[in-house]
């Protein structure tokens, strides 16, 4: 069996504003960066999975089902742009859990499941433990915002990050 390339992306403060938290699918606002840049990668063969810690949860200002209208909503309004294969979160805030970034768990029950070739995926978050957990699941790393000398690739939204990503 083939294995595929994929991009796992964080969503608050990548693909979205997250300047207010997300807790009902009308405050999902997406950048235009990132849907040139998701659209750039999917065009590119990048299977594309969000993997969003969602501690919200746990704390009880989000329940399972708002976050699935949140992510429809999410899926719908980006669909003239990109086929997102699946969106996975972490639930836990303060409970110890294999999940949550920096801890690479969402990424690998995302590779075994989908037979994804780590070495050449990425994990595109906009904090260090997005590229932690990137870095420990065997992905090479892009960060937006500030730069990290941890990441391969650093830039200032998601656009300019795809752009690099499909040049090299």
């Amino acid at each position: 069996m083939i294995k595929i390339k994929a991009v796992f992306l964080d969503r608050d403060g990548v693909i979205n504003d997250n300047k207010k938290y997300v807790n009902e699918p009308e405050d999902i606002i997406i950048y235009d960066a990132a849907k040139k840049g998701m659209e750039l990668l999917y065009d590119s063969d990048y299977h594309i999975f969000v993997v969003t810690n969602q501690g919200g949860i746990e704390l009880g200002h989000l329940t399972h089902e708002k976050l699935d209208k949140i992510h429809e909503r999410l899926i719908a309004e980006l669909k003239p742009f990109c086929k997102i294969a699946e969106i996975v979160y972490c639930p836990d805030f303060k409970n110890e859990s294999d999940c949550r970034k920096p801890k690479p768990g969402m990424i690998l029950e995302l590779a075994e499941k989908y037979n994804i070739d780590l070495n050449n995926s990425w994990m595109i978050g906009d904090m260090e433990t997005d590229i932690e957990a990137g870095r420990s699941a065997g992905c090479k790393t892009a960060k937006i915002g500030k730069k990290s000398a941890n990441a391969d690739v650093n830039g200032k939204d998601l656009e300019e990050v795809a752009q690099k990503i499909t040049s090299l």
